[in-house]
């Protein structure tokens, strides 16, 4: 159901940017929903399920959805539904995703390299990263996930920010917000729960590992910012 088009009947304003309303698609008959918007509301709506959300001590899912070009995620929903009462948000699958994380680099005098990383359930090398939690900066989850992921101490490095979306899993839209990140020392020690293995490489080696165009067009970002800093 998520992604899919419906259109919504609105009856009720819970709270601002928070509405009960009735959906309806070619899949669905008049079924119980809420709208949260960031826009004007009238009593009609074309509106696309967000998510999908089960509430504690309630059975059955409940439709979250939104109109059109609206891009609400976990953190930001979690926030709008915590204005229910008497209900408690126990599990809530988006559409749009959102995780922070960075291109991590030890510099010593001889060579520079940079860490990559393959998760438990992953195939392909890539970068440290992980979802954004409620009250973070982007910047404040690429540091906390480069810490749980491998034990690193990092600073990240001004004026370097690169977007990488893409949808892994056909309607899912992920948005990956990537740091540089200086690493002080090349002692990793990986969380074991979310990394299989990592590696440390040149440039050049790392070009050879990452297979996806994000991963490599923020490589060459990354090996571009490198090279101009001072030291």
């Amino acid at each position: 159901m998520i992604a899919e088009k419906v259109k919504a009947t609105v009856f009720g304003n819970i709270s601002a940017g928070l509405y009960s309303a009735y959906v309806s698609s070619a899949n669905i008959s008049n079924r119980s929903a809420y709208l949260v918007t960031r826009k004007n509301v009238f009593e009609f709506a074309d509106c696309v399920v967000i998510a999908v959300a089960e509430f504690e001590g309630l059975n059955g899912e409940k439709l979250i959805v939104s109109q059109p070009g609206e891009i609400f995620y976990e953190p930001e929903l979690r926030q709008i539904l915590s204005r229910l009462t008497n209900v408690r948000v126990k599990s809530l699958k988006c559409l749009y995703e959102k995780s922070c994380g960075g291109i991590i680099f030890y510099k010593t005098k001889q060579n520079t390299k940079i860490l990559l990383v393959k998760n438990n359930n992953g195939r392909y090398w890539s970068f440290p990263k992980g979802h954004i939690e409620d009250g973070e900066t982007e910047q404040e989850t690429a540091v906390r996930e480069i810490k749980e992921e491998t034990g690193l101490d990092v600073t990240i490095v001004k004026g370097f920010r690169e977007i990488s979306e893409y949808c892994p899993f056909g309607k899912i839209r992920k948005r990956v917000v990537f740091f540089l990140a200086r690493a002080f020392t090349d002692n990793v020690k990986i969380q074991e729960e979310e990394i299989d293995s990592f590696i440390w490489v040149d440039l050049q080696q790392a070009r050879k590992l990452c297979t996806y165009d994000n991963d490599l067009r923020i490589i060459e970002k990354a090996e571009t910012a490198i090279h101009l800093m001072r030291n």
